[in-house]
């Protein structure tokens, strides 16, 4: 295996967090609740997570600003253009599913 130094970790593990968060922004069809279900975690537990690695270095964010990060928009503006009402269904499974910090 390749010895990639800590700064190259840092580049590399940015580089596919910013790929992710494109492909998330591209895929407005695939709701919160889904990503949930199926990974036990979405958009905005990525948006939470940003917040905490800032909030650790002593830069605070707010929640509106950290989900405007992942999101690409406002928080807002995301839901008026691409959510959608859950079905019963998909709600029981993630009550049963719901990850422990939720």
């Amino acid at each position: 295996m390749t010895e990639l130094s800590d700064e190259q970790k840092r580049d590399f593990e940015a580089a596919a967090f910013r790929r992710l968060l494109d492909h998330l922004r591209q895929r407005g069809d695939v709701q919160n609740i889904d990503l949930m279900n199926l990974a036990g975690f979405c958009r905005n537990c990525l948006s939470n997570w940003y917040r905490d690695a800032a909030e650790a270095e002593g830069v605070a964010l707010s929640k509106d600003e950290s989900r405007e990060i992942v999101y690409g928009m406002p928080y807002a503006e995301w839901q008026a253009l691409h959510q959608t009402e859950a079905s019963e269904a998909k709600k029981a499974e993630f009550e049963a599913r719901r990850p422990k910090d939720h």
